[in-house]
């Protein structure tokens, strides 16, 4: 069933698979016409929420004609499990994401940003997709060279990430937050406005990530695939874009001037224009617009 929340907005709580019995909790902007293009699935970063993408690209991607859904990964947001958020790791993100793209009419273009995008890869590996995009990705050897970067550049920044996943923002937070995760662009209220699509992030899911190069792969098939980062993320460099590009024999786009956290920087909509352009590209027999 549905819950409608706001207009144009659809809660929908989504049982996933008997195996392991959870309640997943997504977002559905519907599309504003009909089309013939496929539905995207939104998968959030790590610290992140579903909603995060509801600030800007659920509404913008549904303007255009696309069936939209962003899930909250078990423990996050409104899903099930947040009491027990650090028993889960990535391949429990991954099974949320396979039943909600398998509960879907159509092969979905699967999005993810940050830590979303390993979940989407591992995704791609078991399961079928219209293709994916890949925003901010985390390297193939995974975040321990990033968290090293961030430790030496910005010492403050663990301090104040803990701050203000609690909640308890301090004109240093807001500094350091933007510093790392956003653009200098980025207003002051926009980052106090953001601090509610946040919070904790499982334990297990960021040692997944520490030693994600020590994880032997499944196959990658051959599909579409745009990687997207920002010129001025200081969390994943955007020369490290190439790895991941490599990989999957992708597109890649430098959106200029952003930074990290892609889908709420002051740039967000340059990424996403550069995200439709390229959907438009590959689907034209929809109807964007």
């Amino acid at each position: 069933p549905s819950r409608q929340l706001v207009p144009g907005v659809r809660r929908c709580d989504t049982v996933v698979a008997a195996m392991t019995s959870r309640r997943i909790h997504t977002l559905h902007r519907p599309a504003s016409s009909q089309t013939h293009l496929p539905p995207l699935i939104f998968v959030h970063g790590g610290y992140a929420t579903a909603r995060c993408w509801d600030a800007y690209f659920l509404p913008y991607f549904s303007r255009h004609g696309f069936d939209c859904h962003a899930l909250d990964l078990a423990g996050h947001g409104a899903s099930e499990g947040r009491e027990r958020l650090d028993s889960f790791g990535i391949d429990d993100y991954v099974q949320d994401l396979a039943q909600v793209a398998q509960g879907l009419p159509a092969p979905a273009v699967v999005i993810g940003h940050s830590m979303g995008t390993v979940v989407v890869e591992r995704l791609l590996e078991q399961h079928p997709a219209r293709a994916a995009i890949l925003m901010s990705p985390v390297p193939p050897g995974g975040i321990l060279g990033s968290t090293m970067n961030i430790a030496l550049t910005h010492p403050a920044f663990f301090g104040e990430q803990a701050r203000a996943t609690g909640g308890a923002y301090t004109a240093q937070t807001l500094q350091t937050m933007r510093e790392v995760y956003y653009s200098r662009e980025t207003r002051t209220d926009d980052l106090i406005r953001f601090a509610r699509l946040f919070q904790p992030e499982s334990r297990r899911a960021i040692l997944d990530l520490s030693l994600l190069a020590m994880r032997i792969g499944g196959r990658r098939p051959a599909l579409p695939v745009l990687v997207v980062g920002g010129a001025a993320d200081a969390v994943f460099q955007p020369g490290l874009l190439g790895l991941t590009a490599v990989r999957w024999q992708a597109e890649e786009a430098v959106i200029p001037r952003a930074g990290h956290t892609l889908m709420l920087d002051a740039h967000w909509q340059a990424a996403a224009d550069a995200m439709l352009g390229w959907l438009e590209r590959l689907l034209p027999d929809g109807t964007a617009a």
